[in-house]
């Protein structure tokens, strides 16, 4: 529950134009992190959605990175902001860009989003060889969710907003590129 929140309806769509737009701003508590901020905009009349995630104190940059085996490793919380990179080795890499969103997850949460990004690579490719690669990299994340495989995530975060919290984790200085 967030400790505070506030909204800010009928403002600009700035894809749209229309006053339609909800700016939100909350602030909560995450054990073992601290306070973060948690800001979003919606639209209801275009659907365009942002959203980040900040803590409330200075962090350095951060690379987190933790293997997964199983279902009791499913509800390890998760926060990510805009700025962070997520890798899972052999399977997918999500770079930052203008529409990235920082959330508040866990493992099954963020496993789910990259399912359902390989369905729709695995349904919409043309090329038989890609289909394949999709439908092979789902059996993987969900072999690693019923504990029969083994799967890294790596999150690599500049902002030093993100964080993967469990003992599990391993934490280190992200090395940043000038």
């Amino acid at each position: 529950m967030a400790a505070k929140q506030e909204e800010l309806a009928g403002q600009e769509c700035p894809v749209c134009q229309k006053k339609t737009l909800m700016l939100r701003e909350s602030e909560d508590e995450i054990p073992y992190f601290g306070k973060v901020y948690m800001f979003s905009m919606s639209c209801s009349s275009c659907r365009f959605h942002k959203a980040d995630v900040e803590s409330a104190e200075q962090r350095d940059p951060v690379k987190c990175s933790i293997e997964i085996s199983g279902d009791k490793d499913a509800s390890i919380r998760i926060v990510k902001s805009g700025q962070a990179t997520v890798k899972i080795p052999h399977i997918v890499t999500i770079e930052p860009g203008v529409a990235a969103n920082g959330y508040i997850t866990n493992v099954e949460g963020l496993l789910n989003r990259v399912k359902h990004q390989l369905e729709a690579t695995r349904d919409e490719a043309e090329d038989p060889a890609e289909k394949k690669k999709a439908k092979n990299m789902l059996k993987k994340i969900s072999r690693a969710l019923y504990g029969s495989d083994k799967l890294k995530i790596i999150i690599e975060d500049p902002s030093g907003n993100s964080a993967i919290i469990s003992d599990k984790a391993v934490v280190e200085k992200l090395k940043v590129k000038h």
